[in-house]
């Protein structure tokens, strides 16, 4: 079976990001660094200069990842994309893998690593932080081949200039069991406003984050609360996003962050419906579960990966050809297969092994993509450009879930 990473987004920043409420810097008066964007709410990068240039390589760069992004064989000998990278480039590739994003965060802090692999609970903050600099995709080989629908988001770049280079992404689904769940579901409000349906069987990802999901179905579904963006919440459309899911706790039968645990429950019958990852889906039914999962009409959560070179890096230039060769179509094919998520450079879909792969995760379809609100860290300044009221943060998140579990 696939290996799988559990921990990739088992447990998120917990660590105040009161940091991203005020300028960390100034914003850029050249074309090195970045300057707020509107839809960040005034969000202000510090000036970190750009690189311009790919010099000689420095023989060896540190790499901070998630466990399944950076595989030298050691794991499996099969499975090696790094010793390609090191013959290649000449830069011996060191990697740490890192559990969570906080953890990621804190390390980066340290000056050690050249480059990370942050999920977009953790871009931001780097970015705040000056802990990462912008990233000149004019020397990046791979780069034109990326996705254009992730590039230029929220979390990986501001005012218009990336801050990392896209990795994998994928969609946070409605997974329902096909026996039970009939007709199937089409919207969010099964697990919401209609889980008493399946009191006791329905099941929820165990995160603050998934808060969003709550803000996303009071989106589209109560417009009057004036939600524009699930991650960017004031104090009362929080609270409204907490009724609801205090309203959910009743019916759920356990939140879930390990995938072999959901995976079971969906075999056992225990879990009917809920949220998944595609490659949770495709684990279960290889396992003779009878489920099936959907992107419900209202759009959904889910993540997107960013490359990010360090501020202090000792090794930039390797850094940079580390992520231009991540980036590259064979690397993305086997990354992607492997961890079970969506390539960012579509070139690797007529690479992977199985050729309906791109097909399952979508990897080619802008308008999937486009349904998808991608993790993002709540901020104090509303990432849906609102000045006139301060959006809560993932502290206060991080409270509210402990709230909602009780």
């Amino acid at each position: 079976m696939r290996r799988i990473n559990s921990v990739r987004l088992g447990a998120l920043a917990c660590a105040s990001v009161l940091a991203l409420a005020t300028a960390c810097g100034t914003s850029s008066g050249g074309g090195d660094g970045a300057k707020a964007g509107e839809d960040q709410g005034g969000f202000v990068a510090p000036d970190v200069p750009m690189q311009k240039e790919i010099g000689d390589p420095e023989g060896q760069v540190n790499i901070l990842a998630w466990p399944g992004y950076a595989e030298d064989g050691s794991t499996d000998k099969s499975i090696d994309w790094v010793t390609p990278f090191e013959k290649e480039s000449g830069c011996q590739a060191n990697v740490k893998y890192f559990g969570t994003s906080d953890e990621a965060f804190q390390l980066m802090k340290s000056g050690e690593y050249d480059v990370v692999s942050a999920s977009g609970d953790a871009t931001l903050r780097l970015i705040a932080a000056g802990e990462v600099a912008p990233v000149n995709t004019d020397l990046l080989t791979n780069y034109a081949d990326i996705a254009p629908f992730l590039k230029d988001q929220k979390f990986n770049s501001v005012d218009g200039q990336m801050y990392g280079v896209p990795h994998g992404w994928g969609a946070n689904l409605l997974m329902y069991n096909t026996d039970v769940v009939k007709p199937a579901p089409t919207s969010w409000g099964a697990v919401f406003d209609g889980a008493s349906q399946y009191a006791g069987k329905v099941t929820a990802y165990d995160s603050p984050i998934y808060i969003a999901d709550a803000a996303l179905y009071l989106m589209k579904t109560q417009p009057d609360l004036g939600i524009e963006d699930p991650y960017a919440l004031d104090k009362d459309q929080l609270a409204a996003a907490v009724d609801l899911l205090k309203k959910q706790k009743a019916n759920v039968s356990e939140y879930w962050s390990d995938y072999l645990k959901e995976v079971q429950a969906f075999k056992s019958g225990d879990s009917v419906i809920g949220t998944t990852w595609q490659v949770i889906a495709s684990v279960a039914q290889g396992e003779g579960a009878p489920v099936d999962a959907v992107l419900p009409e209202e759009g959904a959560t889910g993540w997107s990966d960013t490359w990010m070179i360090s501020s202090q890096a000792k090794n930039p230039n390797c850094g940079y050809l580390w992520m231009d060769y991540i980036t590259s179509p064979q690397a993305q094919a086997q990354v992607a297969e492997y961890f079970g998520e969506a390539p960012a450079n579509t070139q690797a879909c007529s690479l992977t092994s199985d050729k309906t792969f791109c097909d399952t995760y979508h990897a080619e379809d802008a308008d999937y993509a486009a349904q998808i609100h991608y993790w993002t860290t709540p901020i104090e300044q509303c990432l849906d450009g609102r000045t006139d009221v301060t959006c809560t943060n993932y502290g206060d998140w991080t409270t509210a879930w402990t709230e909602v579990k009780g």
